[in-house]
């Protein structure tokens, strides 16, 4: 009985080894190597006006390569803390290996942009924060509490 099993493991391994040689054979010499990460540089303004148009773009790459065919890129948009509310806006493919948004903001506070990039099987959302106007100080809220606060410690 152990004579079986210890051929039956000494099989398993030759045929492990066996099958990597092939897999190379097959690929004529190619090594099956990991394919370039997705990546996304998301880019766009820090700081606009209520009703002002603000532009955001997605860079999107794979190694060196820019992807011009993503399968998707959506940007979406909400008010800090608000994320349920935020809106969905579909991304115009500059077909260079950009993406890009164009949104005019309704009302002054702090938003997060966030751009949803789907390619080659792989997904990528990275975010940015944009205040608009005066954001959400000088409307009585807890900023200017918090600001008091820190003053108060600073003597």
């Amino acid at each position: 009985m152990n004579r079986i099993r210890s051929f039956l493991i000494l099989a398993f391994a030759i045929g492990l080894l066996g099958a990597c040689g092939s897999t190379q054979d097959q690929n004529n010499g190619v090594s099956d190597k990991v394919p370039e990460v997705l990546e996304v540089e998301l880019e766009g303004p820090d700081t606009a006006d209520v009703n002002e148009k603000v532009v955001f773009t997605a860079l999107v790459t794979q190694g060196d390569e820019k992807v011009k065919d993503a399968d998707e890129v959506e940007f979406e948009i909400w008010e800090e803390g608000k994320k349920e509310e935020g809106e969905k806006i579909e991304a115009k493919n500059n077909e260079d290996g950009t993406y890009e948004m164009e949104k005019a903001f309704d009302r002054e506070g702090a938003f997060t942009v966030q751009v949803h990039v789907t390619a080659r099987g792989m997904h990528n959302m990275p975010k940015k924060s944009i205040t608009i106007g005066e954001g959400t100080q000088g409307k009585g809220g807890q900023d200017e509490q918090a600001e008091s606060t820190d003053n108060g410690m600073h003597h």
